[in-house]
Order: C-alpha cells, then sequence, then structure tokens
C-alpha cells in the first residue's frame, strides 16, 4: 500500500491523503466532530475528536487496500484529526 498523509497546522484537515496514488477522504474511514462544543472557545473547538467506522467492501476496493491496512490508515487518521481542545481558528 502507497500511503501519503499529512495533516494541516491547524489540524482540522488532511493536508495530502492519498491512497495508491488516489485522493482520499477522511470521512470514507469515520467521523470528525466537536464532543464538547459547549465549552469550545471563541472560533474553536472544545474536544475535536475523529471516530473510525467499520470498512465496507466498497471503501475497500475504492482504494485497492486490505481490512488491515484500512484499520492501520483509520488508526493513523484517529492519532490526526483526535486533538482536543484549540482555539486555532480565531
Amino acid at each position: 500500500m502507497d500511503l501519503k498523509l499529512k495533516f494541516f497546522n491547524s489540524y482540522c484537515s488532511t493536508k495530502e491523503f492519498t491512497i495508491n496514488g488516489k485522493e482520499a477522504d477522511y470521512t470514507d474511514f469515520g467521523d470528525k466532530y466537536d464532543q464538547d462544543s459547549a465549552c469550545a472557545p471563541n472560533y474553536g473547538c472544545g474536544d475535536m475528536v475523529f471516530e473510525p467506522k467499520e470498512p465496507t467492501k466498497e471503501i475497500l476496493k475504492k482504494y485497492g487496500i486490505t481490512e488491515d491496512e484500512y484499520y492501520k490508515i483509520a488508526d493513523k487518521l484517529e492519532r490526526g484529526l483526535s486533538f482536543g481542545r484549540c482555539a486555532l481558528c480565531s
């Protein structure tokens, strides 16, 4: 598997994300949301998290990856997109 994955400094998204030469979308691997928006600073997040989804046959086929590779990618996305409290959007 050829994975290229870089995150923006503001953490909220991927700067570069390709799998086997194909542009990838993190939403194919999970959901990102602020799980504590009530405590968020102005223009920021209270507790940003990425929760991986279970793989589907369609996603595995779309990127030409195995289930094990899917979980490795989802783990990297979880570590890169879950960062807690942030006020970088101000």
